[in-house]
């Protein structure tokens, strides 16, 4: 695709790495097949091809319009057009740059701009946002049923293990997970002590920085990037940690991503680019420890796996988690179009409620095909999402792995 970009990005970073990206496109379409938006609304602007041609035009300089922007906020950045493209468009990234260009030019409407407000703020803030969602699981019976579908039930954790072993790694905390699902971090902390790893908390480390990227304040998610590296900095440097675990892969894509994303920090390019390297999928660590599982593995009624977006599109990971999971004899299958996205993205099923309800809706529908009575998935915000749409039981699969260890 040839470019001509506007004065005002040409000459910087993003300019040229977005100048890169559209040059890559070759207009072939293959996207718009697996895009989600574009199978539920029909509209060329609605896919991947059609942003792509948006994004080109707001980066030449026309005119940016409330229209442009709707398509763009309609993407749910599920990069399953990554996978699908032959020629390596990196959309992800390019969209991420054509959504603040157009936040900086298009006003929204003052409701709007609280909503999102709140998010940013709120969310990635752990005390904070553990607060609000106790409040609301309390008053849960006297709100919508609407709000009832955002608020996911009141869980605990178990026991956190007390042993030590040669054998460390990090997990991150994060924001959102230790109120909505404590026991994810504890399961996985279980199941390596059983395997003789022991798993460390970095006290000053919090959200990924995630959520703020994709609301577009993308200065104030550097920021929560540059926190966790100082954070993880003194286990890394001096080696006291062999890798650095994601339980929640919508944080594990992102961090994965420090090292490009800081890469202009001279202050924190380095250490970013060394955290990104040593950041692994839990389904990347576990699968070392199948031949221990097998000799402790139980039978258990079938299971339907969704992975998330996160985990097949943007970290390009597919198959670990199954593997792992009949390590242990679990009967795990794929339900059909396991490729496409449950709806959740991030913030996406609180900023586009009726897209997310009906991609969550068929997700379900496709899951219940199985006959599983188990849905289990490697994301928090997708096993929330889907658990506020049925009543079979959605969790972690980490959880079923710590489940059948401890039978």
């Amino acid at each position: 695709m040839q470019t001509n970009l506007a004065d005002f990005i040409k000459n910087t970073p993003e300019g040229a790495e977005a100048d890169a990206i559209l040059r890559a496109c070759v207009h072939c379409g293959f996207c718009t097949a697996t895009c989600p938006t574009y199978q539920l609304l029909g509209d060329e602007l609605d896919g991947p091809r059609g942003r792509i041609y948006l994004i080109k035009q707001v980066l030449e300089g026309a005119p940016v319009t409330v229209k442009t922007q709707t398509h763009l906020d309609r993407c749910l950045t599920c990069r399953n057009c990554e996978t699908t493209c032959p020629s390596g468009v990196r959309y992800g990234r390019l969209i991420d740059i054509g959504r603040k260009v157009v936040e900086e030019r298009v006003q929204r409407p003052f409701i709007e701009r609280m909503k999102r407000l709140v998010l940013k703020e709120a969310l990635p803030r752990k005390a904070l946002f553990t607060t609000a969602l106790r409040a609301g699981q309390i008053f849960r019976p006297l709100l919508s049923p609407a709000m009832q579908d955002k608020i996911p039930a009141m869980r605990g954790a178990g026991a956190w293990p007390a042993r030590e072993h040669a054998r460390k790694m990090l997990v991150l905390e994060g924001c959102a997970q230790p109120a909505m699902a404590p026991n994810i971090n504890a399961a996985t902390a279980r199941v390596l002590d059983a395997l003789d790893v022991q798993l460390l908390v970095a006290p000053k480390a919090g959200c990924c920085g995630a959520l703020r990227h994709h609301l577009n304040d993308q200065e104030a998610a550097l920021d929560d990037m540059r926190r966790n590296v100082d954070a993880w900095w003194p286990y890394v440097q001096d080696g006291a940690v062999e890798a650095i675990v994601m339980t929640a892969s919508g944080c594990g894509v992102t961090v994965k991503e420090y090292g490009h994303l800081l890469a202009h920090d001279a202050a924190y390019a380095d250490k970013a680019q060394r955290i990104s390297a040593l950041t692994r999928d839990l389904s990347e660590v576990m699968p070392e420890f199948e031949e221990a599982l097998r000799r402790r593995a139980v039978n258990r009624e079938r299971v339907a796996y969704h992975p998330p977006c996160t985990l097949q599109h943007g970290q390009q990971i597919r198959g670990k988690v199954e593997g792992v999971l009949r390590a242990v004899g679990v009967d795990v299958v794929l339900c059909a179009d396991s490729h496409l996205c449950c709806g959740s993205a991030g913030t996406y099923s609180l900023l586009q409620a009726e897209l997310s309800l009906q991609l969550r809706d068929r997700k379900l529908a496709n899951l219940a095909d199985t006959g599983a009575t188990t849905i289990v998935s490697a994301n928090v915000g997708c096993t929330a999402h889907l658990q506020s749409g049925t009543e079979t039981p959605v969790m972690h699969w980490i959880e079923l792995i710590d489940s059948a260890l401890n039978k």
